[in-house]
């Protein structure tokens, strides 16, 4: 669980560092990747998060 946690986290700083280098270098890929990576870790994290809701449903 905590090294889901430190991946969830490590995808949110590489999605903002992509940002970043869009905002000072204006290429549109950095863009891209951006959302990309923004995207499928919004996703990662409604699983991770889908998961222990269900867990604590089952187990209360």
């Amino acid at each position: 669980m905590l090294m889901l946690r430190w991946i969830i986290l490590l995808l949110l700083v590489a999605s903002a560092v992509c940002f970043a280098l869009f905002a000072g270098t204006r290429e549109a890929r950095y863009k891209t990747l951006g959302l990309v990576i923004l995207k499928w870790t919004l996703l990662a994290a409604a699983g991770f998060f889908a998961v222990l809701i269900a867990q604590n449903i089952l187990t209360s």
